[in-house]
This record gives C-alpha cells, sequence and structure tokens, in this order.
C-alpha cells in the first residue's frame, strides 16, 4: 500500500526570461539563416521563465567537461540536502526511515553517486540500498516512481526517497547551430525535486499498477552525443510527434487496470513541450485543463527533465482540491522513445478507512472493443506490473 507523498522542489536562484532568451540568441547568432525559424520555435515554447544553477554569463561559457562536471558535483550537494529534508519531513519521516535511495540524473556524472555522498552525511542506515539512474533523460522521473514501486511491492512497508537533480543549463554547446539545439537552448532549465514513497501510511497517491512502453526504432530521436567537451544534446525533428505513439499505451494500461483513461481525476505528465500536452488531450479526448499542472511548470521552469513530474505534482498538491479515492495518472516520457506510466488513487485519510471513487469502470464489452481497436495495447516492449 505504498503512497507518493508531497515533493519537495528547489530552483537556483539566477534567472533568465523568454525576453532576454530571445535577445541572446539574436546577438550571438545574428547570422544563422534558420534565425528566424528558432526564434519562432523558443517563442512557442510557452517557457516564460527559467532557472540556471550559474549566472547567464558563466552559463555561456564553456570551460570544459572537467570544470563543467565539476560545478555539477559541487552545486548538487550544495543544493540536494535541504530538499531532502523538506522532502522527509512532507512524508512524515527521518533518514533512517529509507530503505532505497533512487537518484535520478542526466546532466552530471558521479562515481560514486550522490547517493553514496547523501548516506554518509545525512544520517541514513548504512544499509540503505542505491539506485543510480543516469539515462533515462526526461523519462527517468516516472521511471524512478515505478522502480520505487517496484521495491515496496518487493519489500512491503519500505521507504523510498527519490531525488531529481538536473543542472540542463550545463549542457549548454555554443558550437551545436543546429535549429533544435538552438531550441533546446531556449527550452531547457535547472532544478531539484525529491519525494518519499511511503509504505504505509501518508497521504498522496496510492500507486497500483505500472507499466513501460518503447516505441520500436526510435532511439537516435532524442540522444546525447558523448565528446570531449561533454553532452551534446541531439534531438530529432519527429519528436513532437511521438504522442501518437505513446497516447495508445496511456489507454492500454487504463484499460487493463478497468479505467476509462478519459475519466480520470489527474494527469501528471512530463512536458518536454507544449506539442506533448496539446496532443495528449486530442488523443485521449481531455480538455486542456486536466494538464493544467504540467503546464504550469513549462511556463515557469522550462523543461526541467527528469523533475518535471515531480514539480507538476507538488503543484496539484498545493491546489489542494483532490478528494479521497480520486483515481489519476502519472507519466515520464523520455530518450529510447520510452514512456514510464503509473497509475493510482489519491489517498487523504488513512488507507484502512479512505473510500475509493473510482473512474467509470469498463465492462467486457468495452474491454473486448479496447483490444480490438487499440493496436499497442500490448505492444512488443511493454511491461506491466499490477
Amino acid at each position: 500500500m505504498a503512497t507518493l507523498c508531497r515533493p519537495a522542489v528547489a530552483v537556483p536562484e539566477h534567472v533568465i526570461t523568454l525576453d532576454e532568451t530571445l535577445d541572446l540568441a539574436r546577438g550571438l547568432h545574428a547570422d544563422h539563416p534558420q534565425l528566424g525559424l528558432a526564434l519562432r520555435l523558443i517563442e512557442n515554447t510557452g517557457v516564460r521563465t527559467r532557472h540556471l544553477v550559474q549566472p547567464i554569463e558563466e552559463t555561456l561559457r564553456h570551460p570544459g567537461f572537467t570544470a563543467r562536471n565539476a560545478v555539477y558535483e559541487r552545486e548538487a550537494k550544495r543544493r540536494v540536502p535541504e530538499v531532502v529534508e523538506r522532502a522527509l519531513g512532507h512524508a512524515d519521516l527521518a533518514a533512517r526511515d529509507i530503505d532505497l535511495i533512487l537518484y535520478v540524473s542526466c546532466t552530471g556524472f558521479m562515481m560514486p553517486s550522490l547517493t553514496a555522498w547523501l548516506i554518509n552525511t545525512m544520517g541514513f542506515r548504512s544499509d540503505t540500498r542505491q539506485l543510480p539512474i543516469a539515462q533515462l533523460g526526461c523519462a527517468a522521473g516516472g521511471a524512478a516512481v515505478n522502480r520505487a514501486h517496484d521495491f515496496c511491492r518487493a519489500y512491503p512497508g519500505a521507504n523510498v526517497l527519490i531525488v531529481a537533480c538536473e543542472f540542463c543549463s550545463l549542457c549548454y554547446q555554443p558550437t551545436d547551430l543546429g535549429v533544435g539545439s538552438l531550441l533546446s537552448n531556449g527550452l531547457f532549465g535547472d532544478a531539484i525535486a525529491a519525494v518519499v514513497l511511503r509504505g504505509r501510511g501518508g497521504t498522496g497517491i496510492h500507486l497500483e499498477r505500472n507499466g513501460s512502453h518503447l516505441v520500436p526504432d526510435t532511439e537516435h530521436w532524442i540522444s546525447y552525443g558523448v565528446k570531449d567537451t561533454g553532452f551534446h544534446f541531439q534531438l530529432d525533428k519527429r519528436v513532437p510527434g511521438t504522442m501518437a505513439k505513446l497516447a495508445p499505451a496511456l489507454r492500454a494500461l487504463a484499460t487493463d487496470h478497468a479505467w476509462d483513461i478519459s475519466g480520470l481525476g489527474f494527469y501528471i505528465v512530463h512536458a518536454g513541450g507544449p506539442r506533448i500536452l496539446d496532443d495528449l488531450c486530442h488523443f485521449l479526448n481531455l480538455e486542456p485543463a486536466a494538464f493544467r499542472f504540467s503546464r504550469a511548470t513549462l511556463t515557469e521552469r522550462g523543461n526541467i527533465a527528469s523533475a518535471v513530474v515531480f514539480d507538476a505534482l507538488a503543484r496539484m498538491f498545493e491546489e489542494g482540491a483532490v478528494e479521497d479515492g480520486t483515481p489519476g495518472l502519472i507519466a515520464g516520457f523520455g530518450p529510447g522513445i520510452t514512456a514510464e506510466i503509473s497509475l493510482g488513487s489519491w489517498v487523504r485519510q488513512p488507507l484502512e478507512v479512505a473510500v475509493p471513487r473510482r473512474p467509470r469502470a469498463i465492462d467486457a464489452a468495452e474491454l473486448t472493443l479496447a483490444h480490438q481497436t487499440t493496436p499497442l495495447l500490448r505492444p512488443a516492449g511493454t511491461t506491466i506490473t499490477e
């Protein structure tokens, strides 16, 4: 009976606005033959502000991968502990109560992982398990929730701490001048998030089922070129249309759980850009307000990679309008192309007394029809854990 509690989120103090981003692009790339297109794409992201771990003047300099990774490690150690403490407080737990730390990040590298440093410095038990996830990109937030859920099913009553640390600005490459790279320079932001999955008790989302889906033959659509200068983000122009391939996988998981994907009470999804949210509205027959939390994250913080789902979830907690038993979905999307999907119900009371309010159940005829008409209901590469 694992419950995903209220996340804690922090963003760095250095802020860059949309207007400042556009002015920088005009100044740095005045002779770029596709500057006009890049500027329109940046404006269309809907991102109004982003937070950076360094001032913009330092962000634009490239002192080399060694120096940049040193910034990543220094800033992670400086900023993560406070966020972890708040997440533990939200879950009403102490460090010694945690059985597994899941650390997700795709914007820097440490070995040993930051998990070892956290255990040594923050009072976690020496037998706390560690699971760093470094190569799932933006999908890693959803993957962390799913792997935490799996752990709590394997070890009933266990508690898991998830930490997402993303300093996307440290991946800025001044020599990458493709339109996709220029767009990324105006889209990504920096953030840290932490959240606890309680094995017993707690207020939040009681996780019930999770699944993964990989879209075949798309592994080159979102990727890193790893070079002497660090991580070079590579984005295929086909990426904005991936919801046509992933929405059926979301629908399939809900259908297998006898839930109507269009009748859930909340949707917490990774917002890589506005097209993702717009397409999900179309393919899942939802109103734009269904993704208001994800859209607010995108507008105010940009694409903060694996931390998006936790920032959006924190906004839902802050709104405080969810009733006990309300069903919903969490989904992260990223390289692969990969979707990591969770289903769960909101619990405010102890689970023993909470009365769940289920979405409209799918009857036998509808279930048969769904299996006949949904081509990705059980696609190759899909795994499901109940």
